[in-house]
């Protein structure tokens, strides 16, 4: 016998789809007020209507669960989504500074020995340089290096534009450089030599000065004058440069 009025625990009928969905919005939003703070959210406003603001969508609601079921809603969260795009595309890009280069600490072992020739090529009457460097201790696969340093980048003496560096280097000796004349050094074929002789541990290095670069010989005494600027300029210095950037 079917009853007037009433059901029994358990009796009723398939809910519909919308009290389905009501349902679950009661669900969501008892569930939010337990475990948001509102005062922590930024787009939430009480109007002096005792209403309640959405300030990111300009929304009006009537109490918190309802503003709360608002932010769980397609729309809010599209707002929310292109207001992050904005700000990340607003905000200015830091560029990361590059990693700091920590330079190698080698025990030093003493200066190398060397050995200096003046020579003057008789066909172009230049004057040249030989160098040759002894590194009896170097490092296993180490390789001597060598560059030219304006007077303007050490910090030893008062820069003198008339004279120039010639830097050699190699682990574990200490860096040596000859004070050299401000001419322009010949690179071309056959004017510039290099070799570092493996078996002899020798690391050599011949340069030219251009003719261009040095002043008009007229005379013997002036040759004889070139040639003692060039022996009293070549001074040699124990790792006077730091830091220093070696290449060729």
């Amino acid at each position: 016998m079917d009853r007037d009025w009433g059901a029994k625990t358990g009796g009723g009928g398939v809910a519909s789809k919308e009290q389905t969905e009501i349902s679950r919005r009661e669900r969501l939003r008892q569930l939010a007020l337990e475990t948001i703070d509102l005062k922590k959210d930024p787009y939430f406003m009480r109007n002096h209507l005792g209403g309640y603001e959405c300030k990111l969508c300009l929304t009006l609601h009537t109490n918190e669960g309802n503003y709360l079921a608002h932010t769980q809603g397609r729309r809010h969260q599209m707002n929310l989504a292109r207001r992050a795009a904005r700000e990340a595309k607003e905000k200015p890009q830091i560029v990361a500074p590059p990693p700091k280069i920590v330079p190698k600490k080698t025990i030093k072992i003493g200066r190398p020995g060397y050995r200096i020739i003046k020579q003057r090529d008789p066909e172009t009457d230049q004057l040249s340089l030989l160098f040759q460097i002894q590194y009896p201790e170097i490092a296993e696969d180490v390789q001597p290096r060598h560059r030219f340093m304006s007077s303007f980048e050490q910090k030893v003496e008062r820069p003198d534009p008339k004279y120039q560096f010639l830097l050699f280097a190699a682990e574990p000796y200490e860096t040596i450089a000859f004070k050299i004349p401000n001419w322009e050094i010949e690179k071309s074929e056959g004017k510039y030599y290099i070799h570092w002789d493996k078996d002899t541990k020798t690391f050599t290095l011949q340069i030219y000065f251009k003719p261009r670069s040095q002043p008009p010989v007229t005379s013997q005494s002036e040759i004889t004058s070139q040639q003692s600027l060039v022996t009293h300029s070549l001074k040699q210095q124990v790792d006077p440069f730091a830091p220093i950037a070696f290449g060729t």
